[in-house]
């Protein structure tokens, strides 16, 4: 009998992933959403006994790396085994922006590479630049209407999640014709932190303003509120990449992918403005 595609979503409650599973549903795909909470199916990454149930059924698989840790590379290669055991035949990887670079031994590379060395599977990798989501709902938030990040005057091309996950799920639904493809979403301008806190100032109706800080104490700052120690490994570069000047450019990927031009920072402002009020 053939079997039903049916994607599994890992990270369901996140930003990508809440979105990706929203664009398939629209699409009439079958969709799994997995998370630790509040999705179709509990899966933690730290309790491999959870890894066959989320995988029963699926033939797509939106795979999300485990969150704030650097060293998940083979744990992700086992929950790959048992994707495969299962069924699953495609895979889209959410990497990050310039991975392609990276050393083999970073993780997000390290899974890169072992997908593409799986003959039994397709696969397609997303490699964003960073969220424009990071300033409404997490780390660049405004505190005392101020954006403080180690960022010097480094331009990114802010990228929103919404168009990340537009690209992810052209990939889910036509798997064959992005096998083997990597996209890097981005935005169609790059901004400094100072000219993104101007954008956001317009929308916010008050003043906001940037805050170049040393990057140590910056990383000192989030492992205090629990984060884990490692994870300052994917902090240090992230940071020192943008202030470097060698953050992300703007290219065509979301166009050439969805048809779409992609949002530009002022309109995801203008929808984000309630979140800085």
């Amino acid at each position: 009998m053939r079997r039903v595609p049916q994607v599994l979503v890992l990270g369901a409650t996140g930003k990508t992933g809440s979105r990706v599973a929203e664009r398939l549903s629209a699409h009439g795909v079958s969709v799994r959403t997995a998370a630790r909470s509040g999705a179709d199916v509990h899966f933690d990454w730290d309790n491999q006994a959870t890894f066959d149930d989320v995988l029963r059924g699926a033939t797509g698989l939106y795979l999300v790396s485990p969150t704030l840790r650097a060293g998940f590379a083979g744990l992700v290669a086992q929950f790959l085994e048992q994707a495969v055991r299962s069924g699953v035949r495609h895979v889209t990887y959410l990497s990050a922006y310039g991975m392609e670079h990276a050393p083999a031994e970073v993780a997000l590379r390290a899974v890169e590479l072992d997908l593409a060395t799986r003959s039994s599977l397709t696969s397609s990798v997303i490699r964003p630049a960073w969220f424009m989501e990071d300033f409404s709902e997490t780390f660049l938030q405004p505190v005392n209407d101020e954006i403080v990040v180690p960022a010097g005057e480094g331009a990114e091309a802010f990228v929103s999640v919404e168009d990340i996950a537009s690209v992810a799920a052209v990939t889910l639904t036509e798997p064959e014709r992005h096998a083997g493809s990597a996209y890097a979403p981005t935005g169609p301008q790059a901004l400094t932190m100072a000219e993104a806190a101007q954008l956001i100032t317009a929308a916010a109706g008050r003043t906001i303003t940037y805050r170049d800080t040393d990057r140590e104490e910056w990383i000192a700052a989030i492992l205090s509120s629990g984060v884990p120690a490692e994870y300052a490994q994917v902090l240090r570069p992230l940071t020192e990449t943008l202030a470097s000047g060698n953050g992300a450019r703007p290219n065509d990927d979301v166009l050439a992918v969805t048809g779409t031009a992609p949002v530009t920072f002022a309109e995801f402002a203008a929808k984000a403005a309630p979140a800085w009020k």
